[in-house]
C-alpha cells in the first residue's frame, strides 16, 4: 500500500501569479514527477477515497457513540484516503493541461481553465465508482471537459458564451488544425464543414464569432422577437456535459442489459431501437425469431420487469429525471 500512497510534500499551489507562458511547462513538469497510474492502481486509490468519505460520514453521524479505537481507525482511513486522493490528482495533472489547452482562445486565461479543470478532476474523483471496473482517467476526462466548458460559458469574453457554442467553436478550430497538418495548407470552410458534417455557412459563422465575439442575446429581426443565439442553437455538435451524460447512460444501460438473457436483450434492442435507432414492431420481431406477437410481448414484459428491479432502475433514474 505504501507504493500506491506515494507522498508529495509540496502542495499544489495557486496559479494566480504564474506567468501563463510558463504555466503549461510548469504543470507538465509537476505531472511528470508522478508516474501514470495503471488501471488497477486507479481502482485501488479510488476505493480508498470512497472508504475515506464513508468513514467521514460515519464520524459525523455516530462519532459520539463510537469507542476511541473505532474513531482512531476511522481517522486513519480518512488520512489514507486523502493521500490516495492527492495521488489521483497529481497523476492526472497532465490530463487537465491537455484538456484545458484545447480550449485556449475563448477569452479565458489558461490559468483559469486549468484551475477549473482541476475542479472537474476532483469532482470526478468524488463521483468515481471503482466497483464498476472502469478506467478512472477515461471517466475523468468528461468531467474535466465539462468544468472547462462551463468556465468559458460563465467567464468567457464580455458575454456569456453558451457551453454548446464554445464546444462548436473548439471543434471547428480542432478540425482546421488537423486538416492543416494533413495537407500542409490552411483548409477552406468547405473542407472543415465536410469534416464536421455541417454547412460551410455554419463554419464561417463560428470562425467569425471566435475572432469577433458579439452578444448572443442581441435581438434579431424587425421586432427583436429573437436573439442571435436562437439562430445558432444547432445541437449537432454535442456539448461536453451532454456527451458525458450520454456516455454514462450508455454504460448504465449496457450494465443493466447484462442482467437479461441474450434473447431478451436482443428483443429489447429491436423493439426500442437501442442500436440503430429504428423501433421494430412486435410482428417484425416475431418474424425474426419465429415467434408469435404475444410471445414477443411476454418476453419484452419479463425483460422490462428485470430492468425495473430497484438495484438496476435506481441507477438509470437519475439520467431520466
Amino acid at each position: 500500500m505504501s507504493d500506491i500512497l506515494e507522498r508529495t510534500e509540496q502542495p499544489i499551489g495557486s496559479l494566480d501569479d504564474v506567468d501563463t507562458e510558463n504555466l503549461v511547462a510548469m504543470y507538465l513538469k509537476e505531472g511528470g514527477r508522478h508516474q501514470l497510474l495503471s488501471k488497477d492502481e486507479e481502482l485501488e486509490l479510488g476505493r480508498m477515497w470512497q472508504a475515506a468519505m464513508a468513514a467521514n460520514e460515519t464520524l459525523e453521524q455516530e462519532g459520539s457513540a463510537l469507542s476511541e479505537e473505532e474513531r482512531f481507525q476511522l481517522y486513519e482511513t480518512i488520512r489514507q484516503g486523502e493521500i490516495a486522493r492527492q495521488r489521483l490528482i497529481r497523476a492526472n495533472l497532465r490530463l487537465v493541461v491537455s484538456v484545458a489547452a484545447r480550449y485556449r482562445g475563448y477569452g479565458v486565461p489558461l490559468s483559469d481553465l486549468i484551475q477549473e479543470g482541476n475542479m472537474g478532476l476532483m469532482h470526478a474523483i468524488d463521483k468515481f465508482e471503482p466497483e464498476r471496473g472502469n478506467k478512472f482517467s477515461t471517466y475523468a476526462t468528461w468531467w474535466i471537459r465539462h468544468a472547462v466548458g462551463r468556465a468559458i460559458a460563465d467567464q468567457g469574453r464580455t458575454i456569456r458564451l453558451p457551453v454548446h457554442m464554445a464546444e462548436k467553436i473548439r471543434k471547428v478550430k480542432e478540425a482546421a488544425f488537423n486538416l492543416s497538418q494533413l495537407t500542409g495548407t490552411e483548409p477552406s470552410s468547405i473542407e472543415i464543414a465536410a469534416e464536421l458534417g455541417v454547412t460551410p455557412e455554419k463554419v464561417e459563422q463560428l470562425l467569425q464569432f471566435a475572432q469577433h465575439p458579439v452578444s448572443f442575446e442581441n435581438p434579431m429581426g424587425e421586432e427583436g422577437e429573437a436573439t442571435l443565439g436562437d439562430f445558432l442553437s444547432d445541437d449537432s455538435l454535442e456539448s461536453p456535459y451532454d456527451a458525458a451524460m450520454d456516455a454514462a447512460l450508455k454504460t448504465e444501460i449496457k450494465e443493466a442489459m447484462n442482467s437479461l438473457t441474450p434473447r431478451e436483450a436482443k428483443i429489447l434492442n429491436l423493439r426500442y431501437g437501442l442500436k440503430d435507432g429504428r423501433e421494430h414492431t412486435l410482428e417484425e420481431v416475431g418474424q425474426k425469431y419465429g415467434l408469435t406477437r404475444e410471445r414477443i410481448r411476454q418476453i419484452e414484459k419479463d425483460a422490462l420487469r428485470k430492468l425495473r428491479h430497484p438495484s438496476r432502475s435506481r441507477k438509470l433514474r437519475a439520467y431520466l429525471s
